[in-house]
């Protein structure tokens, strides 16, 4: 089994970092998240969603 690698650069964890290598990668990872580059998809709301014709 090989050891565990930092999501961001590749570069074997640090425990004091896990998952990351280094402060610098957890906050890149931070900045990325609080930037919007990430997403968790979810549903879509139904509000927003127009309907179809005969949907009455």
């Amino acid at each position: 089994m090989s050891a565990p690698k930092c999501p961001i650069c590749g570069k074997p964890v640090e425990p004091e970092h896990r998952p990351f290598c280094s402060k610098r990668c957890a906050d890149l990872d931070l900045h990325r998240w609080l930037g919007g580059h990430y997403a968790i998809p979810g549903p879509e709301d139904p509000d927003s969603v127009p309907e179809e014709p005969g949907d009455d």
